[in-house]
C-alpha cells in the first residue's frame, strides 16, 4: 500500500480554535487516501495565513516538517485543496521544479503539471480577492462609525486609561 504525509492548514486563529476548517479537510484528505488506497503515516497541521506575497518555510514551521517526514518517507505530501500548501505560484512551481511529490485531494491523483500551475495560478488570485474583499468590508464599517481594532481587555486598567483620555 502507498503512503501519504498528510497536511492541513487554516488561515487564522479564530478558524484554529474552531477545528471545523481542519476537520473538513482531514475528512477530505481520509475519503481520498481510502479510494487511493495511501495510508496516512503521519499527519501536520497549522494555523497561518496565506496572504503573504512570499510562503517561506521558516513562517511554516508544520509545513517543513511535513516535507522533511515526506522526503524521509519517500512519500508525497497530501493536502485536500492546494491553496492549502500554498496560494502562492512561484512557491508551487517550486517545488514542482525540485521535485517535492505531492497529493491534491480535490484534483486527484493524476492532475497534471500544468492543471496544478493553473489551480495555483487562481489560488492566488483567491488570495488578491479576499484581501480586497476584505479592505472594502472594514472600509465599510468604518464608514458606519465602527471602531475598528482589537477589544480592550474588559479590566480596571482599561477603564482608567479610556476615563485618562
Amino acid at each position: 500500500m502507498k503512503t501519504a504525509v498528510a497536511y492541513t492548514r487554516v488561515s487564522t486563529a479564530e478558524q484554529g480554535r474552531s477545528g471545523l476548517g481542519l476537520e473538513a479537510q482531514r475528512a477530505a484528505i481520509e475519503a481520498f487516501a481510502a479510494r487511493e488506497q495511501i495510508t496516512i503515516s503521519a499527519w501536520f497541521s497549522e494555523c497561518q495565513s496565506g496572504k503573504r506575497v512570499s510562503d517561506t518555510l521558516a513562517e511554516r514551521p508544520q509545513l517543513r516538517a511535513a516535507l522533511e517526514a515526506s522526503q524521509e518517507a519517500g512519500a508525497p505530501v497530501l493536502v485536500s485543496k492546494l491553496d492549502r500548501l500554498s496560494r502562492d505560484v512561484h512557491f508551487i512551481s517550486g517545488l514542482m521544479a525540485h521535485k517535492v511529490p505531492f497529493l491534491v485531494a480535490e484534483l486527484g491523483a493524476d492532475v497534471d503539471p500544468f492543471m496544478l500551475h493553473l489551480f495555483a495560478a487562481l489560488a492566488e488570485k483567491e488570495r488578491a480577492l479576499i484581501s480586497q474583499r476584505t479592505k472594502a468590508a472594514l472600509a465599510a464599517l468604518k464608514a458606519r462609525g465602527v471602531k475598528l481594532g482589537p477589544k480592550r481587555a474588559n479590566t480596571a486598567a482599561a477603564h482608567e486609561a479610556t476615563r485618562l483620555r
